[in-house]
């Protein structure tokens, strides 16, 4: 069972391992993103910034929505991320999923087609499309940075621009 997907630049850091990860009260992170899964050298990385008692897998956004449409995962609580909007709008399509949340996205990349939508998420025309797909879901799709901060409907972070 996905609780969430968060939609975040970073993919696993810190503020997940400590704050994101016991806030759930989840055992298993994964992350779905097509270069980590090929890329040696991240996965290391991501797996050293995962807390002691939390499984991560790292796959590929197709390989990660088998895992979630495998029988045997309907019973575990996974934190699910990945840093693209489209490849989040991917999974929510097809898998069951209670949430979304844009997070943190295009702060760290100069692009000037990019537009800000607020200080932790900036997008292109196509992730504008795609975060606009996800607002029409059936589910809770929201920014929320931290949970201490209030959150706020993706409609709402798409009205205001």
């Amino acid at each position: 069972m996905i609780i969430q997907i968060r939609v975040d630049d970073r993919l696993i850091h810190g503020q997940i391992a400590v704050v994101w990860s016991k806030h759930f009260a989840t055992s298993h992170l994964v992350v779905a993103n097509d270069q980590a899964a090929k890329n040696e050298v991240q996965q290391m990385t991501l797996k050293m910034a995962t807390p002691n008692g939390v499984k991560v897998l790292i796959r590929s956004v197709d390989d990660a929505i088998k895992v979630f449409n495998n029988p045997k995962s309907e019973t575990v609580k996974m934190f699910v991320l990945t840093n693209s909007i489209q490849d989040a709008l991917k999974i929510a399509t097809n898998c069951k999923v209670e949430s979304i949340n844009v997070a943190n996205v295009g702060r760290f990349e100069a692009a000037s087609e990019k537009k800000q939508l607020n200080a932790d998420v900036g997008c292109t025309p196509k992730e504008l499309e795609a975060l606009k797909e996800i607002a029409k879901l059936d589910m809770e799709t929201i920014h929320w940075v931290i949970p201490t901060n209030p959150k706020i409907s993706v409609k709402k972070l798409l009205e205001n621009n």
